[in-house]
């Protein structure tokens, strides 16, 4: 049986929904961003108990089969964009169409008309996270990020970068106080 889960985009969230599956005696055999694939059936009470306290760690269980699928767009986004060693060289919407068995523009107009943003803004927003993230360890330069992120050109990087934070990733490098959003809220 397969469980989704709004908001689970780290690994301290994998770990917080293995340990309560665990404390109500469930069997899984994967624990993924978003989605938990557990052995067996679960009882109403089971999955009642799951909800409560998964919401405490601001954790949701999903149910809607359309907010499942945004979510799983999202996860699918995160995983590519933050935890992929390289992004796909394909392109994102043949991507996305294989990785959710889905036709790319029904899960297009889906997610804008539910999320009120496209998926490519949604999917730019998360690159310049990353390329934040790149910045603040100071590991990689701008030529590497721009690659590592599958940009054409520095330049482009630098102003799509400067289009979603307002400052160019040179000046964003030199101050004291870098700022990143949570994954949860790009």
């Amino acid at each position: 049986m397969k469980l989704f889960i709004k908001y689970m985009v780290s690994i301290r969230c994998k770990m917080v929904v293995k340990a309560e599956l665990d404390k109500l005696g469930l069997y899984y055999s994967k624990v993924d961003l978003g989605e938990v694939d557990v052995r067996g059936n679960i009882t109403p009470e089971q999955r009642d108990q799951l909800k409560t306290t998964l919401l405490k760690s601001g954790l949701e269980l999903m149910d809607d089969k359309r907010a499942i699928l945004i979510e799983r767009i999202k996860n699918v986004i995160v995983e590519m964009v933050h935890y992929a060693d390289e992004l796909p060289k394909t392109n994102f919407s043949d991507f996305h169409s294989m990785k959710l068995n889905h036709d790319y523009t029904y899960l297009a107009n889906l997610f804008s008309e539910v999320t009120g943003i496209t998926i490519e803004r949604y999917i730019i927003a998360h690159k310049i996270e990353r390329a934040k993230e790149f910045l603040l360890y100071d590991e990689l330069n701008l030529t590497e990020i721009s690659y590592r992120l599958n940009y054409s050109s520095v330049a482009h990087l630098s102003n799509q970068f400067k289009k979603i934070t307002g400052l160019t990733p040179t000046y964003y490098k030199k101050l004291k106080n870098k700022k990143r959003n949570e994954l949860n809220n790009v």
